[in-house]
């Protein structure tokens, strides 16, 4: 076999996901002997033993001046990842099922069909500041993120709680007012990371790392947690630095500075995989990236001219030049296959100028649109609205495209400006990600989107057991927000990292970029 192919055979090996018998098997009807493959597969699995030590240094974007420690302000890629890192959840996330995981809890049931749940929670762990977490913790913790002032990005999908309480030293009971199968998705939540009761904003948790030093927009140190009763964690720190320009992050990466970036730019990626010292990983699921209209806000609280601009879009002609083929057209709707209950039957919005055009005329809109956008957005979203801005102009609108600082975007633009762009990494349910961004009251409805049968429909499907019928409420949903919504949707991106060719353990999960956040627990560094 070629060196390629050993090298793919080993990369198989090593998945975490590929037992001995199956790797075996394959290899042998690859062309291997009994013992070469034997062999390959023992020096895979020597190379992939964790080894401690060292200090991971990571290059991400999302970071600013403004930003702070409280999960409650959490909005993007380094915020999340930084949390993981001093805090953890209830639940987690398998990246190789979707299914949830156990954290701080040990044990979820519902015994009366889905409207009142019961946690166990794990015993003997502590603090960072040496205090033991009991339910008095997790109580406080939760609560923070609920109510009608909160302004947590999980607000929306706690709603349906009427109450959470202390069932016991180590147990918790949620109580909803209806039936939610979903309610252990809903809880692992990045934004809900479990503090010792009465903190805010001061990086104290129960994680792997310890927070040793935070400068908003800058860096933020880490050492390992000593007393950290999970598995994993192998470096000795971590280091994290805010890097919002995707060449800087490229070049931090390239030069030594860095083992690990987050959103490679796609015009670059397939330079960078012919670097014998760089390892491209990119991972397709629920990620996608999104153009938004303030359906609220003049002049875009005008159908048609909502309208004009979804069908003045070519989202085949934008995915071919911008991801170049990292990624999928979108339509309008925040789901994708991915998803358990995506209906593939929904008719693929195209672009089309002369509809665009009728829309535009019957808006009675005069004068140049404007959209606000940075590469902060996401990578090559500057590209994309020059784009756009081509493909209206055949409709007869003109685009103004106003690039903003990185810097600032998401302090100063997202859900400040009418027309924007952004991205959503997606969550693990519809349900989820309906309640997080569409619902009329959710804190990020970023297209301050209002339509009371679209907010019913939601609650009915939480309580719907049948799966068919589920996946028509949610499908009619998706024709609600497609069609009266200000989702601009052209593209599912995949989640596309580099990391240094000697950092092992790396596990691409769909749920987001560097491993979902995980790259510091999952990871550590070969001999």
């Amino acid at each position: 076999m070629t060196n390629f192919d050993s090298e793919l055979l080993r990369k198989i090996s090593m998945d975490p996901k590929v037992n001995r018998r199956e790797f075996l098997r394959t290899t042998i009807a690859a062309g291997l002997t009994m013992s070469a493959a034997t062999s390959l597969w023992s020096g895979s699995v020597a190379a992939s033993t964790p080894q401690r030590g060292g200090t991971l240094v990571q290059a991400m974007e999302g970071s600013s001046a403004t930003s702070s420690l409280d999960p409650i302000t959490y909005t993007n890629t380094y915020d999340a990842n930084m949390g993981y890192q001093y805090a953890q959840r209830l639940l987690g996330n398998d990246p190789a099922t979707g299914d949830y995981t156990f954290e701080l809890a040990t044990a979820i049931d519902s015994t009366d069909g889905g409207t009142t749940w019961v946690l166990k929670l794990r015993e003997g762990v502590t603090f960072h500041n040496g205090k033991t977490m009991t339910s008095a913790d997790v109580v406080y913790s939760l609560n923070r993120h609920r109510g009608e002032d909160s302004k947590s990005g999980a607000a929306g999908s706690l709603t349906a709680i009427t109450e959470i309480k202390a069932s016991g030293k180590y147990e918790i009971t949620i109580v909803l007012d209806s039936v939610n199968a979903d309610l252990p998705f809903i809880i692992t939540d990045y934004h809900l990371l479990i503090q010792p009761e009465g903190s805010t904003d001061d990086g104290m948790g129960t994680g792997g790392y310890v927070m040793k030093e935070y400068r908003p927009g800058e860096v933020t140190l880490f050492e390992r947690n000593p007393n950290y009763w999970g598995d994993g964690c192998y470096f000795e720190a971590v280091e994290n630095l805010a890097i919002n320009d995707a060449t800087a992050r490229t070049t931090s990466l390239m030069t030594g500075k860095s083992h690990l970036i987050t959103r490679v730019d796609p015009k670059t990626a397939g330079l960078m995989k012919k670097n014998p010292k760089i390892e491209v990983e990119n991972t397709s699921g629920r990620a996608h990236y999104v153009f938004l209209m303030q359906t609220q806000m003049a002049p875009f609280d005008n159908y048609d001219l909502r309208m004009a601009m979804k069908l003045a879009i070519d989202r085949e002609e934008i995915v071919k030049t911008v991801l170049r083929g990292y990624g999928s057209v979108g339509n309008d709707i925040p789901i994708n296959a991915a998803y358990p209950y995506f209906d593939s039957g929904i008719e693929q919005r195209k672009y089309d100028p002369e509809e665009a055009a009728f829309h535009y005329k019957k808006s009675g809109h005069s004068g140049n649109v404007e959209f606000h956008v940075s590469n902060a957005a996401f990578s090559g979203a500057e590209d994309a609205a020059v784009l756009y801005q081509q493909q209206a102009a055949r409709a007869g609108i003109t685009i103004d495209v106003k690039r903003e600082p990185a810097d600032g975007y998401w302090d100063n633009v997202w859900m400040k400006k009418p027309f924007c762009a952004s991205y959503w990494s997606g969550r693990p349910t519809q349900d989820q990600m309906y309640s997080v961004a569409y619902k009329g009251d959710a804190a990020w409805n970023d297209t301050q989107f209002q339509n009371d049968k679209f907010d019913s429909l939601l609650l009915s499907a939480r309580g719907e057991l049948d799966g068919a019928k589920r996946k028509a409420i949610y499908s009619e949903m998706g024709m609600i927000l497609r069609d009266q919504g200000g989702l601009i949707c052209p593209m599912f991106n995949d989640f596309i990292d580099a990391r240094a060719s000697n950092l092992a353990g790396y596990i691409r999960d769909p749920l987001g970029a560097v491993s979902n956040g995980f790259a510091p627990m999952r990871c550590w560094f070969e001999a």
